[in-house]
């Protein structure tokens, strides 16, 4: 059973960390040492938001989340429930990006604009440590991101994806355990049985749900 608001204590934060006006922190969130969070960004209840992460304007993170050392999150991602985000892992916002104008004159500035990408990683998702996340896409439930990776497209909920660019593995269960591996690229359609007593039902169109 999980705690009530009123039973979890008030966010911490330690010293270190610099918080800007305007973020939201749920209770029972911890902020370690070195962290960046920029204004408007909104946490949930019960995340810890490891050494030297940064999380940029705006950026929208549920409750229960694990972002270790080092993450940076960029504008425009939103991120669900329990999800975890290993060390190193950079999320981006920007299919062409440039550092001045086409004439070199003048820097482009970094804020959002209307061209920034969006990206979203559904509740339960996992992104293991030194994975790159491109601009503009979705991570599906559950779903779990080998350590290294790089995404450059969309992962279906309960997929296991590796490599760069990541390609689907497998599928996986609601606990992280591998149910089904892929042949050639290809998950084989059907109810895969995992040892913690779930099961989990595969289309190559919609990707993985609970049978």
């Amino acid at each position: 059973m999980m705690p009530a608001m009123a039973d979890l204590p008030p966010p911490r934060v330690h010293p270190t960390a610099l918080v800007e006006d305007g973020v939201t922190l749920g209770a029972g969130t911890a902020v370690w040492d070195g962290v960046h969070l920029r204004r408007g960004a909104r946490l949930g209840r019960e995340c810890i938001v490891g050494e030297k992460t940064y999380v940029a304007y705006d950026v929208r993170i549920g409750d229960r989340c694990k972002l270790n050392a080092c993450v940076y999150v960029c504008a425009g991602v939103e991120i669900e429930d329990g999800v975890l985000i290993a060390a190193h892992t950079v999320f981006t916002n920007d299919r062409a990006p440039r550092a001045t104008d086409p004439d070199l004159h003048a820097l482009r500035s970094s804020a959002p604009n209307a061209t920034t990408a969006a990206t979203f990683v559904r509740r339960g998702a996992s992104i293991g440590a030194n994975s790159t996340i491109g601009p503009g896409v979705e991570l599906g439930a559950f779903c779990l991101v080998g350590m290294g990776s790089v995404v450059t497209r969309s992962v279906p909920p309960h997929a296991l994806v590796l490599g760069n660019p990541a390609r689907l593995a497998g599928a996986v269960c609601r606990c992280g355990e591998v149910v089904a591996r892929a042949v050639r690229g290809v998950v084989p359609d059907g109810v895969h049985a995992c040892p913690c007593g779930r099961r989990l039902r595969w289309s190559a169109a919609q990707g993985g749900a609970d049978a």
